[in-house]
């Protein structure tokens, strides 16, 4: 066995094609750490997906910060800052967009048992303590959560990102 290089892994990656590159949005709400950005970003290339959202409080490029943790990510990734997220949640929705939290609600479905009703998603993240607002949840078409077994009850919001990336992504490639 012996490692690729960064050359040859960049060879495989462009390679393959992502089932998240048409249709795929991560919106980050209220994200208050810029490494968490950042990462988000990087998972956002890491798996293909179509555009990375920040609206709320979240921080945007160019940040010293975001850079850092993203290792430039940002710059092959397509991002919008939303300034009006109702508004931006009306339009997909008329674009026929399904608009999935990643929450923990009454109503939460196990990611792994989700069964999307379209390729046409918009995954919402929200703040990481409070999660996604008391503005945005009543929006949402539906409520995916990853199911936890320790004494904690919560990921950082750039772990659960990736995690629900990786979830979503296997779902589409089968």
């Amino acid at each position: 066995m012996k490692k690729l290089t960064t050359r040859q892994n960049l060879e495989k990656n462009l390679q393959r094609n992502s089932p998240l590159r048409y249709h795929f949005i991560v919106w980050l709400h209220d994200i208050r750490s810029l490494h968490n950005v950042g990462a988000a970003f990087r998972s956002a290339d890491a798996f293909g997906v179509k555009e990375l959202w920040l609206s709320g409080h979240t921080p945007v490029p160019p940040r010293p910060e975001i850079t850092k943790t993203a290792i430039g990510a940002e710059e092959h990734v397509n991002w919008q800052r939303i300034d009006d997220p109702s508004t931006a949640i009306s339009n997909l929705k008329a674009d026929g967009y399904m608009i999935a939290g990643l929450e923990q609600t009454d109503q939460s479905v196990p990611i792994h048992q989700w069964e999307p009703e379209s390729d046409k998603i918009c995954l919402i993240l929200g703040n990481e303590v409070t999660g996604i607002s008391d503005e945005l949840l009543p929006q949402i078409d539906t409520a995916v959560e990853i199911p936890q077994f320790g004494m904690k009850h919560s990921l950082n919001v750039s772990v659960a990102a990736g995690v629900a990336l990786y979830a979503i992504c296997e779902k589409f490639l089968k």
